[in-house]
Formats: structure tokens, C-alpha cells, sequence
């Protein structure tokens, strides 16, 4: 028993060592002209799983930042519903600098939205407090 906790042990060191060396800063992020929608349903829940393991992005989109809602060629499609979000939404006037704080703007986007009533890339629900995935 004690060998096997040593080993599990030694292996979370080394775990720990690698993640250290990685450089996660968003500097790092490939911002994608690829849509949600272009993607195969094994892609898609790939997507969905980063996303609920806290990332906050979706397919190389963020889900935070200033966002402008159009008709044609979205980013994402999204659909707001009230229970089983796959991101819970603030909208701020200002500093949307954190997962799910979305600022409504006309130009310059980090991000297109179209509201969508089914088949939606992401279910968004609109909230006051808490945003981001859970």
C-alpha cells in the first residue's frame, strides 16, 4: 500500500513540474474565423467538454468581451433559455474583462452572436450575478 502511494505520489510531482512550464496567458490564444456551426457533433461536444471544464472559450472564440448581434454570418448561434446553460451571460457597459461579462457594442467585435430559437452552438443564459460556466 505504501509503494503505491509513493508512486502516486511521484506522479503528481511530475505533473505538477510540467504544468508549471506551461505558458497559458492569452497572449498565447489563436483567434479562429472558424463558426461553432462548421463544426462535426464530435468536434461540437469536444467544444462543449473545454467548456465546461472552466476555459472559457469555444473553439479558439472567448467567451468574454465586446460582442455585436447580427443577422448574418455569426460567430456563434446562440439561444436563451433559463435552465441548463452551457454559459451563464452579464451584460456590462463596461470592462467586460472576465468569463461571460459581454459588452453590446456596433463596431469593432471580439465576437458575432445570432439568436437563434433552436439548434443553437450555445445555450446562454442572462444573468445578474455569477456569470461565466459552471
Amino acid at each position: 500500500m505504501r509503494k503505491i502511494f509513493l508512486l502516486a505520489m511521484f506522479l503528481l510531482s511530475i505533473c505538477f513540474i510540467y504544468a508549471q512550464d506551461c505558458n497559458c496567458d492569452e497572449s498565447n490564444v489563436v483567434e479562429s474565423e472558424l463558426k461553432f456551426s462548421d463544426l462535426s457533433d464530435f468536434e461540437k461536444a469536444e467544444a462543449i467538454e473545454a467548456m465546461l471544464a472552466g476555459d472559457c472559450y469555444y473553439k479558439g472564440i472567448k467567451l468574454w468581451g465586446r460582442v455585436k448581434f447580427v443577422d448574418t454570418y455569426p460567430d456563434i448561434e446562440i439561444q436563451y433559455v433559463e435552465t441548463y446553460p452551457d454559459i451563464k451571460v452579464k451584460f456590462v457597459t463596461t470592462y467586460p474583462d472576465a468569463c461571460g461579462k459581454w459588452q453590446v457594442v456596433d463596431t469593432y467585435p471580439d465576437f458575432t452572436v445570432k439568436v437563434v430559437d433552436t439548434y443553437p452552438d450555445l445555450r446562454v443564459k442572462v444573468v445578474e450575478t455569477y456569470p461565466g460556466v459552471d
